[in-house]
């Protein structure tokens, strides 16, 4: 039992589920129903962006011929995992979010013309805040009872040029997600101790 088990208001059960002994799965096995991947982001919607922005977008490749293309864009050591997988996820963000703005915040738009004005300014926070919900889409994954493998190794501009060649997304980030198979883990790798990265001021 760590500190951190005893501290959470939800059970060690889920502590370890969610955090703990969650690990980054390189095999799978099992299926995702449409149900489950419809849970997944249906939590995963709740994690807190500036401005309630939302700017993920998360694209479930499930077809063979699409499977085929994304694996493809991605770097050989991906390419297998990512074959099998029962469901892969391309999370991508919304490259003109804040036009967006009356359906996540309405009532309250002043802050649209900031973004408006400067597109460097807007295509940062899109892409800042889609990154934050994409932790929150792996919390999500584990919290189902799946496994997570998210890969940052792939040719995005491919993928975008498949996936989303009219521009309005851009892809950053592949998840593998279903059962652990056998020899889905890899060694248990060291986690920097709170003493290592934490400091109070």
């Amino acid at each position: 039992m760590t500190i951190a088990h005893e501290e959470a208001v939800i059970d060690s059960a889920a502590v370890d589920a969610i955090f703990a002994e969650a690990r980054t799965a390189n095999a799978f096995t099992g299926e995702v129903t449409e149900q489950q991947a419809r849970a997944i982001y249906e939590l995963t919607k709740f994690g807190p962006t500036a401005f309630n922005s939302q700017p993920l977008r998360v694209t479930y490749v499930r077809s063979s011929e699409a499977r085929a293309k994304l694996v493809d864009a991605l770097s050989s050591g991906n390419r297998a995992k990512t074959a099998s997988a029962p469901l892969v996820a391309v999370l991508s963000y919304d490259t003109s979010w804040q036009e967006q703005w009356d359906n996540f915040l309405p009532g309250y738009n002043a802050p649209k013309a900031m973004y408006d004005a400067s597109p460097d300014l807007a295509t940062s926070t899109g892409n800042n805040n889609a990154h934050l919900q994409a932790g929150y889409f792996i919390l999500a994954v584990r919290s189902l009872g799946f496994a997570a493998g998210p890969m940052t190794g792939a040719d995005f501009a491919a993928i975008d040029a498949e996936f989303f060649p009219a521009g309005d997304q851009k892809s950053f980030l592949v998840v593998n997600i279903g059962q652990p198979a056998a020899g889905a883990w890899g060694d248990v790798k060291p986690k920097f101790a709170y003493e290592d990265v934490v400091r109070t001021v």
